[in-house]
């Protein structure tokens, strides 16, 4: 008889800390998600399509983004994807999800989950050309470690409420 394997760390890391985040942010979220629920007719959640571990495809959960744009401009629309996350969709860090029909450079990137925050953000978000974001992400699926993880995270939040840079 063969014992099931244990989950490797970075899923455990991964579940841990969306859980925690998620209790952490659960009432904020909570509140955010009631108050565009009030001010948006279409709700205060979308799910966009995206491709996943193995290139499997699996819907982001993300907030509708206010009418000025506040919540994209944060990052904070994706907050929600902690509850991918915790279904095994997503990790805490990873390559920035791709929609279905992209074709990436290599498919190497779907040997890992996507993340919600990786290299593509802290380095530079919308104002990285798009090789630049796939050649991050490439590095990061030939040299991610549970270190290069928290490194990442460490430095999400001040990336996500930088002001951006004009070109």
């Amino acid at each position: 008889m063969r014992l099931p394997q244990p989950p490797p760390a970075k899923r455990v890391f991964d579940l841990l800390g969306a859980l925690a985040l998620l209790a952490l942010l659960g009432l904020p979220l909570i509140a955010l998600a009631a108050a565009l629920h009030l001010t948006d007719p279409g709700g205060a959640f979308r799910r966009d399509p995206a491709l996943g571990l193995g290139g499997r495809p699996y819907r982001t959960w993300r907030f509708r983004s206010a009418p000025d744009g506040r919540l994209a401009r944060r990052r904070l629309d994706r907050l929600p994807e902690l509850l991918n996350v915790v279904r095994g969709e997503m990790s805490l860090v990873g390559p920035c999800p791709l929609p279905p029909g992209s074709v990436p450079a290599t498919a190497d990137r779907f040997h890992v989950r996507p993340g919600i925050t990786g290299l593509w953000q802290i380095g530079g978000r919308s104002q990285l050309p798009w090789e630049e974001m796939d050649l991050l992400d490439r590095h990061y699926v030939e040299n991610h470690w549970l270190g290069m993880d928290l490194a990442v995270l460490a430095r999400t939040p001040r990336a996500a409420f930088a002001p951006r840079r004009v070109a």
